[in-house]
């Protein structure tokens, strides 16, 4: 299926990879020295070619080998391949042509082409040479580099005019002019400005650099005809791909220069293609009424503007500029500079307009020329009179233009100006520059969802992802450098001064003028998350770090709901240079100066109950699960849900934790449960009174309520069962009177929505798409579509990573005496040899009632081990890193971030309870530090705590205790089998001094 995926994403960019097989890859220069000189000028070829390459951005500049003579250039065609080669003719006209003879003799597949020094030398060339047959091209050298450049793609275009119609439907333009002085002048500005007007229709368009370059392979290819019978052969091959005839007025007919050939040609052409547009181009200006007279755009060959007037020609009539509507008088009525505008002129133009331009091929012309392959070969073909009214041929216009651009767009991200509506199957982009990492992982999930038809293996639950919009770190860079930041946030002021300075700024006008139409499309409520350089690395985790704020949105003042939405962005701005992630920068190494931030925009998953706005169901899950029970094996992942917003599973809080593969599989008993089951919930505040400012903290939009206001607002049907204390069993549903436990069992037992195929689906698909271990957060909407169909909302997705090593314990090798730790309940994968530090606390002086003492003892502790570069063992009872300080120590990660090992144990009074901190969980995880679970109960997990009594007493605090080891302890993780085992060398304490 992901194949499927990825030959569905490479489709369109598959017709550009076909065009142009051919370049032009080696040339082989043959001149005298002093013709070589006089042109390279101290080594100036190269760069001519290289140049011109450079300045159009275009890639694969040939290479050029120069040789003198016949010998060295049998020499070099013997020992490899090239693809033209090049005669530089001086004063000595004899030796090269003689040479081009024998090259052509023994390699008659090699194109030979001549370059004169300068157009006075035309004449003599032709006497002496006889302009013989074994050359195929003469050009002359008049001073311009770009000759270099146009020989090369003439030659590129002529071998590859077939393959590209052919596949692409690449469009040609005709020259006619046997003037090896004029067709050396217009060949050069033919293809810089034909490239040119390609890149700036392509820039225009939102795609990435490499489709940009693939899509100038589409641009029309120049042919060159020298003669009437030349030119009608082209013309009668390419006749459905021919863009437009530029024409001379005199050349060969019949094998004898005529003086009207041009005008024969244009009206044998226009037999063939009536509406073909054409250029007569002559010097003696009496052939001007002619050209008219033939409906044929006239240019003067000796004017001073003649490129100028090139130029605009092919702008304005070959598709090149905005697409002009005309009424059949010919006069302008609308104009549209891009898809989006040419798309909504369609269905408000005159009806005579639309049948002007059908009748002319205008529309598919103009779609091909910007390199709209796809739709041009849509509508090239169908006619006006194909249909039986003028109306049925304005709908199918509608109708495929807008089906092509629904097509297109679906699972990429287009920039806001080219959506006429905002769309959750792409995402928007609001501003330039880097996406940030949570941009980059919501952006492939978007596209991996609305690209893999998931509805084949659930069709009873529509996967999707919520609609989304990013800023790009342009923005900030912007913001920083406009109000003079930077000095401020490394000046050591406060971050609430920070904060109040941020505030103050005003974002780009032009991003603030992108938020007032976002807003007036968007009524539900909006998140502002961060999305910074770093975030969601592979290497370190940054979860949780910055601010993400839930916005009501509903504000009846829009300039209100408008400053909200600035506000937060240029508060997660800020949130980079807050305490907590100063903190974390140094804890893992990291400079913040380093830093920039990206932001996600996304509307929140949900529905209003009351004054309320919440999800029936959110959570994370992750592709590993390092708590497997029963028959559950880690790699089959695991899950925890919610009532209301996720905020509340990512803090830790109560939430059903269960195996996506095993659903069915109750991990607690029901007595269990009603302990631990969630009890309240996080929704965000609509009311619409006494408007808190953002800088208060991210939870000033939300409200903590009980479970029983889900209840009462009909949410947790399904998501509750009740507990019947009697039969100490759980009963699905609330119909029996009896506490409420959050078990979500009529979804998991029952399938009233396949909730854990999808979540097992996303996570296989996900972690095979990115190719490590995933966790995911999700939002689910229990409300059905009309075809039935409950939502299940990818939010984010973030990488899991640890050791991929294997680590083997031997119980039999090992001296049990020297053991200090053991756990058949452990998280983590590796071998740790350069801790002897240990702190912990005994089990006689934990206090559950002065949990948040604790966390001031090893934050201060935490940061001397920090400043020694001491990492350490943490031991303590209860779940560290919970928000709920009375099942654990609610430390945050930077208090305890020198902590390599971190183990957590329960009392006899003091189980440990079933749920964890998701950013916790996640740092763990991704910075390698080994969690380790030992329960009183066990009959295999243990601390020895008499061997570490025994050990150097570095401090003694209420709470806590310091130990050092004489030697590095040896700690072994094995993440396949979850075992852990601490050990130490027997050595002798060090002394109590």
């Amino acid at each position: 299926m992901l194949q499927k995926f990825l030959n569905k994403q490479n489709a369109n960019r598959d017709i550009f990879h076909d065009l142009m097989p051919f370049k032009v890859k080696e040339i082989l220069l043959v001149a005298t020295l002093y013709d070589a000189f006089s042109l390279e000028k101290e080594g100036r070829f190269t760069d001519y070619i290289l140049g011109e390459y450079q300045q159009l951005n275009l890639t694969s500049a040939p290479r050029v080998t120069g040789v003198t003579s016949y010998e060295e250039a049998a020499e070099q065609l013997k020992s490899k391949h090239f693809d033209l080669v090049i005669l530089m003719i001086g004063y000595d006209i004899k030796t090269p042509v003689q040479i081009a003879r024998t090259v052509k003799k023994d390699f008659p597949y090699l194109p030979i082409y001549v370059l004169l020094n300068n157009d006075k030398e035309i004449t003599r060339f032709k006497e002496i040479s006889g302009y013989s047959e074994v050359i195929d091209r003469v050009f002359v050298w008049n001073g311009d580099s770009k000759i270099f450049f146009a020989m090369v793609k003439s030659l590129e275009d002529k071998v590859n005019v077939d393959n590209d119609t052919r596949v692409g439907m690449v469009r040609v333009i005709l020259l006619v002019e046997d003037s090896e002085k004029y067709y050396s002048r217009y060949l050069p500005f033919l293809y810089s400005m034909v490239l040119d007007q390609t890149r700036r229709i392509i820039d225009d368009v939102s795609t990435d650099d490499l489709f940009k370059v693939l899509r100038l392979r589409a641009r029309p290819k120049i042919l060159l005809a020298t003669n009437y019978e030349e030119a009608i052969r082209i013309v009668l091959k390419y006749k459905e791909d021919l863009l437009c005839l530029i024409t001379d007025v005199i050349f060969e007919m019949d094998g004898v220069k005529d003086e009207t050939a041009g005008f024969k040609l244009v009206k044998q052409v226009r037999s063939i293609l009536k509406g073909l547009p054409t250029i007569i181009q002559s010097s003696d200006l009496r052939n001007m009424h002619k050209a008219f007279e033939l409906k044929s755009f006239f240019i003067n060959k000796n004017s001073e503007t003649l490129t100028q007037d090139i130029e605009s020609f092919i702008k304005h009539h070959l598709g090149f500029g905005s697409f002009i509507y005309k009424d059949s008088s010919g006069r302008t009525i609308a104009e549209a500079r891009s898809l989006k505008e040419f798309e909504n002129q369609i269905d408000t133009i005159p009806i005579e307009s639309l049948v002007y331009h059908g009748k002319r091929n205008h529309f598919s012309m103009w779609l091909m020329a910007r390199g709209e392959i796809k739709i041009a070969k849509m509508i090239n073909p169908v006619k006006v009179s194909d249909f039986k009214t003028p109306l049925e041929f304005r709908n199918y216009l509608k109708y495929v233009i807008r089906n092509y651009r629904n097509e297109t767009s679906i699972g990429r991200i287009v920039n806001f100006e080219e959506t006429a509506i905002l769309d959750e199957t792409n995402i928007v982009r609001l501003g330039s520059g880097a996406l940030g990492g949570k941009g980059r992982g919501l952006a492939f999930i978007n596209t991996l969802i609305y690209n893999l038809n998931f509805s084949d293996i659930i069709p009873a639950l529509n996967i999707r992802t919520p609609l989304t919009m990013l800023i790009g770190t342009d923005e900030f860079d912007f913001f920083m450098e406009k109000y003079n930041l930077y000095e401020l946030v490394y000046s050591g002021e406060d971050y609430s001064v920070i904060k109040e300075r941020f505030l103050a700024g005003s974002l780009s006008e032009n991003l603030e003028n992108k938020l007032r139409s976002i807003l007036k499309l968007i009524t539900k409520p909006i998140a502002v998350r961060s999305s910074s350089l770093l975030e969601d690395s592979t290497s370190q985790p940054f979860s949780g770090v910055f601010a993400t704020y839930l916005l009501p949105n509903n504000h009846e003042d829009f300039e209100v709901r408008l400053n909200q939405v600035m506000d937060a962005i240029k508060l997660v701005f800020a949130s980079i240079y807050s305490d907590s992630a100063r903190s974390y920068f140094e804890a893992i190494n990291f400079r913040v100066e380093d830093e920039k931030m990206a932001i996600v925009l996304q509307e929140v998953v949900g529905n209003a109950f009351d004054r309320y706005y919440y999800p029936h169901i959110s959570g994370t899950a992750q592709s590993c699960n390092y708590y497997p029970v029963a028959h559950m094996k880690p790699e089959d992942g695991f899950a925890v849900a919610a009532i209301g917003l996720g905020q509340y599973v990512v803090e830790g809080k109560k939430a059903f934790r269960f195996s996506p593969t095993y659903p069915d599989i109750q991990i607690s008993t029901p007595e269990e449960l009603l302990d631990v089951s969630q009890v309240q919930f996080y929704a965000i505040n609509m009311s619409k009174e006494g408007v808190q400012p953002l800088s208060a903290g991210e939870d000033v939009t939300l409200v903590t309520l009980d479970i029983s206001g889900a209840e009462t607002h009909g949410t947790i049907q399904h998501c509750a069962s009740v507990y019947d204390a009697d039969n100490d069993r759980l009963v699905p549903g609330l119909d029996k009177y009896g506490p409420r436990i959050i078990d979500f069992a009529n979804i998991l037992k029952y399938e009233y929505i396949p909730f854990a195929r999808a979540l097992e689906l996303v996570l296989d698909f996900v972690k095979e798409a990115l190719g490590y271990p995933v966790e995911i957060e999700y939002a689910v909407d229990l409300n059905r579509d009309q075809q039935g169909r409950a939502s299940f909302h990818l939010l984010q997705v973030k990488p899991l990573v640890g050791s991929a090593d294997d680590y083997h314990i031997d119980l039999e090798k090992i001296d049990h005496e020297r053991i200090v730790l053991f756990t058949e309940k452990s998280m983590g994968n590796g071998k740790i040899d350069n801790i002897r530090d240990v702190i912990y606390i005994e089990p006689d002086r934990f206090d559950r009632m002065r949990t948040m003492d604790m966390v001031m003892e090893i934050d201060q502790l935490n940061k001397e081990m920090k400043k020694q570069g001491h990492p350490y063992v943490l031991i303590g009872p209860g779940r560290w890193g919970t928000r709920d300080r009375f099942i654990g120590i609610p430390v945050d990660w930077p208090q305890i971030s020198n902590a390599k090992i971190i183990v957590e144990m329960s009392l006899q009074d003091f189980p440990l309870d079933a749920s964890m901190g998701s950013h916790f969980f996640h740092n763990v995880t991704s910075m390698n530090v080994g969690y380790f679970s030992i329960k009183h109960s066990s009959r295999t997990d243990f601390i020895d705590w008499d061997i570490l009594r025994l050990q150097h007493q570095v401090k003694q605090m209420e709470f806590f205790t310091h130990v050092r080891f004489k030697k590095p302890l040896t700690i072994v993780m094995d993440g396949k089998k979850r075992i852990s085992i601490i050990t130490w060398n027997n050595q002798a304490p060090i002394p109590n001094t």
